[in-house]
């Protein structure tokens, strides 16, 4: 197996719009540089802390997105220098990026995480809640509330059903697409710097295809790319 073969195979069935986040959870340093030599710059892992050693460790033209579930006390450690946060699904998560991001005199920006899939153990956002925090977004720009002044929401996320039902996963795809549009539509004419959404992430290994065939701009793609998960 070859890495840089592999990211380069993929590449080639991902559209110029579509980008590609390298998933190297639990990868060694020395795999993730093979696909740093062969052009990925951008990388997930959902692990803060074996982020922040790789970070630490890396060429710092590399983006670190954090793709896992985030624990509110351990944004602290990533909030210096993480690109972009997939899984936003809470206020309250909200609320401490924000504070550690002002820390680092930083803005972050972060993807809201919706609940899709038919399984409980996921996590995410309903509708509701995603209404809900945009419009306490919104509300705190248009006062001047010096609250989320630190953080930028660009976009949504969503993980389907772990399912070898095509149609049931494209059916969620399509149904976070309809949901992204509309959010989209009603929140992208606000006049407002922490809302901007232009992100779709949606699609992993066994189904990024279909989810860029649904409309994903972002695909997260690890086991194809650098070989089956090392447990730890």
């Amino acid at each position: 197996m070859n890495i840089a073969t592999n990211l380069n195979n993929i590449k080639k069935t991902i559209p110029k719009q579509v980008t590609l986040v390298a998933v190297s959870k639990t990868k060694p340093i020395s795999d993730i540089m093979e696909a740093y030599e062969a052009g990925q710059r951008i990388f997930g892992e959902n692990k803060i802390q074996e982020m922040t050693e790789k970070y630490e460790q890396m060429p710092k033209d590399i983006e670190w997105h954090m793709i896992g579930h985030v624990q509110t006390n351990k944004v602290k450690y990533m909030a210096p220098f993480v690109s972009l946060i997939h899984g936003v699904d809470s206020l309250k998560l909200l609320k401490e990026i924000d504070k550690q991001a002002a820390k680092n005199n930083r803005v972050i920006p972060c993807l809201l995480q919706m609940h899709i899939a038919e399984e409980e153990t996921k996590f995410g956002l309903d509708e509701t809640e995603l209404n809900d925090i945009l419009n306490l977004l919104l509300n705190a720009a248009k006062s001047n509330n010096p609250s989320f002044k630190n953080i930028k929401i660009v976009g949504l996320m969503g993980m389907a059903t772990f399912t070898e039902n095509q149609n049931q996963i494209q059916k969620e795809f399509q149904h976070l697409k309809v949901l992204f549009d509309t959010t989209k539509k009603h929140f992208g004419s606000a006049t407002c710097d922490t809302i901007d959404l232009n992100i779709l992430s949606m699609g992993m290994s066994g189904d990024y295809e279909l989810a860029i065939s649904c409309g994903s701009t972002m695909v997260r793609i690890g086991s194809s790319i650098f070989g089956n998960r090392n447990y730890q």
